[in-house]
């Protein structure tokens, strides 16, 4: 059997809890605490519980030069743990799948600290909002009772104001003023399907393709994009557009066009309930959007580049600015979040999580006549007082 390690891996102590029944007796608190190593690799869901001498051992291994099983001098029975953890790799047939996926990370050029921040950080069945109501976060009252105060909202330095010139407002800036994440949709009302269709194409449709070879081709959005890469793919959920069936779609930026994708029957706004990890503010709307970050298309040009992972969520947040004021400017009500259960949402759309993964969601509907989940509206320009 000829074995590898994995192209990324890395590891983390962690100090760890635990009952000590002898500790407790003897009248103290009963708590132990115990060093655990675990393995992050960017192939993997999970981190791996290891020893101290499977750190060693693994750091031996060479990630890219194949070598015989036999010519390590260790216990085979831990060898073939590691393998089976995908720690290692190996040729044999049962390890093809371990393999494949670690391949993937080869070739798609991820930066090592990227692709583990973004592998590490996905989740799967996460109710954030849940959470947050039973830890009484909710409220800014609530996140001041049990952090503190937050940091300054300016942190100026100590130098004298120069006072820009005050201009007076014109239709732009009232546009911008009236910009608000919805938390209230009025699930009683349909979106129409010409206004879906304006927002996307001041949003996402490509107006323009330049092809500078029989193989290349580069578009023109409305949004700037790191390297002109433009790596976000659009599907669309449908629950309620008229004119539009619900379902799931991809979207084609050129074509202007959506193509409908097969999905598991079944409620399907309460799937989306579980893609937005629990956020029910956001799941009554009636057209939801899911960025795709398909990363070989900007890891093509930056490749195991330490900046590139940062420009793809710049560009979902250019778009996410558009998507909100396209949508602010015909009267519609939007949102976008990036709490969101990436796991699930690669399920829906077989995506493999290290090629392409969801970054954030976005909404369009039409705002609810109540107020039942507060809004950051200072200004006043939706709920007027």
């Amino acid at each position: 059997m000829q074995i590898r390690r994995c192209s990324i891996v890395m590891f983390e102590p962690r100090a760890e809890l635990s009952l000590d029944l002898t500790l407790l007796l003897s009248g103290d608190a009963g708590l132990a605490t115990t060093m655990q190593w675990y393995a992050l690799a960017a192939h993997l869901d999970a981190p791996v519980a290891v020893s101290s001498e499977d750190v060693l051992l693994i750091g031996q291994i060479e990630p890219d030069r194949w070598i015989s099983a036999d010519m390590l001098a260790v216990d085979r029975d831990r060898l073939l743990r590691l393998v089976a953890h995908g720690l290692l790799t190996s040729d044999a047939p049962e390890n093809a799948d371990q393999l494949a996926r670690d391949e993937r990370i080869r070739v798609t050029n991820w930066w090592p600290l990227a692709a583990l921040s973004h592998r590490m950080g996905r989740w799967s069945g996460v109710n954030s909002a849940q959470e947050m109501r039973e830890g009484k976060l909710v409220t800014a009252h609530d996140l001041h009772a049990r952090f503190g105060p937050p940091p300054p909202s300016v942190a100026p330095p100590d130098a004298a104001a120069i006072q820009l010139p005050g201009l007076a407002d014109e239709a732009r800036d009232e546009q911008l003023a009236s910009r608000a994440t919805c938390r209230n949709f009025d699930r009683k009302r349909a979106l129409p399907l010409d206004a879906l269709s304006q927002v996307m194409k001041r949003t996402l449709k490509a107006h323009a393709a330049v092809r500078p070879g029989e193989d290349m081709e580069f578009l023109k959005k409305n949004i700037p994009s790191g390297g002109g890469l433009h790596p976000l793919e659009t599907y669309v959920i449908s629950l309620d557009v008229d004119g539009l069936h619900a379902g799931v779609y991809h979207y084609h930026p050129l074509e202007h066009a959506l193509r409908p994708l097969p999905h598991a029957e079944g409620d399907l706004r309460q799937s989306v309930l579980g893609y937005l990890a629990g956020q029910d503010w956001f799941a009554d709307a009636p057209l939801h959007i899911i960025q795709v970050a398909r990363f070989p298309r900007s890891f093509w040009k930056y490749r195991k580049h330490p900046k590139a992972y940062r420009a793809v969520l710049l560009d979902a947040g250019h778009l996410s600015q558009q998507w909100m004021l396209s949508a602010t400017e015909l009267g519609l009500a939007a949102y976008v979040t990036a709490a969101i259960n990436e796991i699930d949402v690669e399920a829906l759309l077989g995506l493999d999580g290290i090629e392409s993964s969801p970054v954030m969601m976005c909404g369009l509907g039409w705002r609810a006549n109540n107020q039942a989940t507060s809004e950051f509206d200072p200004l006043a320009r939706i709920w007027q007082r």
